[in-house]
């Protein structure tokens, strides 16, 4: 009987990654190399930016595809502690997302299944009609998300560790080894 296995699957950081950045670095990598073997990937990464004078870094979500950043951080004041993802930023770079879905990507990827996300919101809508469509959806969980990560697939969502060799198992068969076009 072969293995079962999500089109949904969350790369879990450890809370000692604050940030998830060893996620991200894992995550960019193994897109990277999917792409140099000829896959079809689309979506989004993060990368932090650091701020001018060591203020709070911004974040970028970065198209897999073109390469073309999109600033989603708002500047909210030195001393801010509260997120500072823009709503409305995220909503313009989700047509990445959408664009994906339309060219039947064979990898879709979304920076984080967040804050946003857990409330129905930032990229719920996308990452659920590229999985309904059957395409794969790699994305980045905190510990803190998991329970709305699990509810948001109804715990058919894949949790991985941020390892090379995971994301590869779990791709190949979600990719149901459709070969790279």
């Amino acid at each position: 009987m072969a293995a079962t296995v999500s089109k949904l699957a969350a790369v879990v950081y450890p809370d000692g990654d604050l940030h998830g950045e060893t996620a991200d670095a894992v995550v960019l990598a193994f897109c990277h190399g999917l792409q140099h073997l000829g896959w079809q990937v689309g979506g989004l990464t993060q990368r932090r930016v650091p701020a001018p004078g060591g203020g709070k870094p911004a974040l970028e979500l970065v198209d897999l595809r073109s390469g073309a950043a999109h600033p989603v951080s708002q500047n909210l004041g030195p001393h801010a502690q509260g997120c500072s993802i823009d709503a409305g930023r995220v909503a313009d770079a989700s047509r990445v997302l959408r664009q994906a879905l339309h060219d039947r990507v064979q990898l879709a990827v979304t920076n984080r299944f967040g804050e946003l996300e857990a409330g129905g919101g930032g990229f719920a809508a996308e990452i659920a009609g590229l999985a309904g469509a059957g395409i794969p959806v790699l994305t980045i969980a905190a510990p803190k998300h998991l329970e709305a990560w699990r509810r948001f697939t109804g715990g058919e969502g894949d949790e991985l560790p941020a390892r090379a060799a995971a994301l590869r198992d779990w791709f190949m068969l979600a990719a149901e080894k459709r070969a790279p076009a």
